[in-house]
């Protein structure tokens, strides 16, 4: 039997800690650039990355993973930050039908009342009512640096309202592990400031009182 690199209760246990905690207990250079939002509050993806790279003005890439992508995947697409209406409904509609669970591009997406009825997690750099071409296909499915994290196959990808971020599948674990320890020490810490403490005496910062 084939040892799966990230614990099978990954989603639930990376929503509860959230990207910020996650990218802080992960030590690595993971966070996306923190212009890529999500189109509708309170939407969260954590999955397995499905690389790939459009041309500026350019969607067919996506058309072609729609027949490549494995199930249960979410599109992390890089367009060189050229802003058009790259995704709309009618994608979101064949994604579905592929059993991706969401999309992280750093271009632009349209079609948002649509997206925002079917709860499909979009995060995006922009919103553009301009259409796109079908003409190159830069890469599909292969690994490339997307907006300050590196991306790869099978990376987990952990995108809320905090922000995005790719963590590399062999570091997914031990990244949930160090979260959820740092998650019950901050659990502590809270319980402690409603008894009186101070964020100065819990974080051994007290010296400052005399020096600032």
């Amino acid at each position: 039997m084939t040892t799966l690199p990230f614990p099978l209760d990954f989603r639930a246990r990376a929503k509860v800690l959230g990207s910020s905690t996650l990218y802080e207990a992960s030590h690595l250079p993971c966070a996306v650039d923190s212009a890529i939002r999500p189109i509708w509050d309170g939407a969260f993806i954590a999955a397995p990355a499905y690389p790939l790279e459009c041309s500026p003005g350019d969607n067919l890439a996506l058309h072609l993973a729609m027949e490549r992508v494995p199930r249960g995947s979410v599109l992390v697409v890089g367009t060189g930050g050229f802003i058009a209406g790259y995704w709309g409904e009618v994608l979101t509609v064949a994604a579905e039908a592929a059993g991706v669970v969401g999309l992280v591009i750093d271009g632009g997406v349209r079609d948002i009342a649509a997206l925002k009825k079917r709860q499909f997690p979009v995060f995006a750099r922009g919103i553009s009512v301009k259409g796109t071409v079908k003409a190159s296909a830069p890469s599909v499915g292969q690994p490339f640096n997307f907006n300050g994290a590196f991306v790869a196959p099978g990376d987990l990808v952990v995108a809320d309202d905090d922000g995005v971020i790719i963590i590399p599948k062999a570091d997914a674990a031990r990244t949930l592990a160090e979260g959820e320890a740092r998650a019950n020490k901050e659990a502590q810490m809270m319980q402690a400031l409603t008894e009186g403490r101070s964020t100065l005496e819990l974080m051994n910062l007290t010296d400052w009182r005399t020096r600032a």
